[in-house]
């Protein structure tokens, strides 16, 4: 019997795939990132290209930058001629996409002398400006997660390696509620680690605080509470254990007969179950405590809608005349020259970047207002379908431009502080014709619970009724989604027994 053969050989084959370039990649995270983030990313480029300088915060708008022949000037970016090229104030197709203006970049005049003859002096930071950046930055504190919570605990325990690498593992794969999102065999199969081990992990991952963590089901969870408190042997815990399936149907006398006992006790052991944390790693979500600071402010000012782009958190930035002197002089070695023009290049980029960011989040915006006018009048209620496609054919980019300019950013508006895609929804055509936008539908929806009478709660068959006389055809099944996305119970459990 022959053992196995092996054989070698040398093929060709050729395939397709994407590279970012370092300084696209840094142009869709400028464009991707809110302006209270963009701050950070701004002072990473600032310590490594000695050819940036950041000038005096001051609250100008970018809409409509100040004018001055000043040298000094400290406007924002894209008012001097070395940070943004003179031209129409519309931006073309090309300007405007990410993708195309990319594919041109990195072509500079190389007579540094002329290219960088309007910029203005340098303006000296003095020591008490940077005690002051540091001590604002010092001033940061983030919140701990829940995985940084945990490990905190794990490091505290005396553990055997595999041990150790499942608690890893299991911790990684938390949701946000501080619940299992895998089963402990997936985790074991997945981690190539025995499933005795994951098991063991699992047990004292749920001996952790907060009480609950770990858990797998909502039970689970609120029993894990309960034997916290040392009542794991109450009537609450009885009806986790053994009848949850009535207790969330919330059916009190069958939980009273098959308990043996009265529906006062039965009630006050609901009620000492809905002190429970349903979902004990919310606490530590990531954006529990963040205060959310409009990218754009939205105001009416007699019949017109101004836009106002915050700038507030974004460092203005420009290129150092110093070094511009230094290569005008002509005394340094061909390496040095090179090194300071491909540091101006890449941040001339950056404050092209910064100042394309801006514009395109202004078209995006001012299109926003177009199409969605009826919200901004009126409310909510008024809010319209619309898609990026949409936006992006009136704008003249492409739908992935729309997606990363509207990304972690916020509108401020005469209704309320919104999300940018909170604007982007689809929606239905109601019998009048016009068209309403699902956000609308679930905002009737609430308003008719809200209105209904709480000793017979409407059931989802007759919201669907009540929406068809306001010209809505919706499936029960889509009242029954929107009901729950909106947080509200079925009607057996929103009635008022009193």
């Amino acid at each position: 019997m022959s053992g196995p053969s092996f054989s070698h050989d040398l093929r060709q084959r050729q395939t397709q795939s994407l590279v970012l370039a370092p300084q696209l990649r840094q142009s869709l995270k400028i464009l991707q990132v809110a302006a209270l983030d963009l701050r950070s990313v701004i002072q990473e480029e600032l310590q490594a290209n000695p050819t940036l300088e950041e000038l005096p915060m001051e609250g100008e708008s970018v809409e409509k930058p100040a004018e001055t022949d000043a040298p000094n000037d400290t406007s924002t970016p894209g008012e001097h001629e070395d940070v943004a090229p003179p031209g129409d104030d519309s931006p073309t197709r090309d300007e405007l996409d990410f993708t195309k203006q990319f594919e041109i970049l990195g072509k500079i005049d190389e007579d540094w002398r002329d290219h960088f003859a309007n910029v203005g002096g340098a303006q000296p930071f003095t020591a008490e400006d940077a005690e002051k950046r540091q001590h604002f930055f010092d001033s940061l504190v983030s919140e701990t997660s829940l995985q940084e919570h945990l490990m905190q605990q794990v490091v505290l325990n005396d553990l055997a390696p595999p041990v150790h690498e499942a608690l890893h593992q299991l911790i990684g794969n938390l949701d946000d509620r501080g619940y299992l999102a895998q089963s402990p065999s997936d985790i074991a199969l997945q981690a190539n680690l025995p499933y005795a081990t994951v098991t063991e992990a699992l047990k004292l991952l749920q001996s952790f605080d907060p009480p609950g963590i770990g858990s797998q089901t909502l039970a689970d969870c609120l029993l894990a509470q309960l034997h916290a408190k040392g009542r794991g042997d109450t009537l609450a815990a009885r009806m986790l254990r053994d009848h949850f399936e009535l207790l969330s149907r919330r059916r009190i006398p069958e939980l009273s007969r098959k308990l043996g006992v009265a529906a006062d006790d039965v009630q006050a052991a609901i009620e000492e179950i809905g002190k429970l944390d349903p979902a004990p790693g919310r606490r530590f979500a990531e954006d529990s405590n963040r205060v959310v600071v409009p990218d754009v402010v939205v105001e009416k000012e007699g019949d017109e809608w101004k836009i106002h782009l915050n700038s507030d958190y974004i460092p203005r930035l420009r290129l150092s005349s110093t070094y511009r002197e230094l290569i005008a002089k002509g005394t340094l070695s061909k390496e040095e020259r090179d090194y300071l023009r491909e540091r101006m290049r890449s941040g001339k980029f950056l404050i092209d970047s910064i100042e394309q960011r801006q514009r395109t989040i202004e078209r995006i915006t001012r299109e926003i207002i177009n199409a969605q006018l009826p919200f901004f009048e009126h409310g909510v209620s008024q809010l319209r379908p619309l898609t990026m496609t949409q936006i992006a054919d009136v704008v003249g980019v492409h739908e992935t431009t729309v997606s990363r300019a509207i990304a972690n950013k916020y509108m401020k508006t005469p209704h309320g502080v919104f999300e940018f895609k909170y604007f982007f929804t689809t929606g239905y055509q109601a019998e009048s014709g016009d068209s309403v936008s699902n956000t609308s539908v679930k905002e009737m929806l609430a308003d008719l619970i809200a209105l209904e009478d709480k000793s017979a709660p409407l059931s989802d068959q007759e919201i669907v009724a009540k929406l068809q006389e306001k010209g809505i055809t919706l499936a029960r099944r889509t009242v029954a989604k929107y009901r729950e996305e909106l947080g509200i119970l079925p009607s057996n459990l929103r009635r008022d027994y009193k």
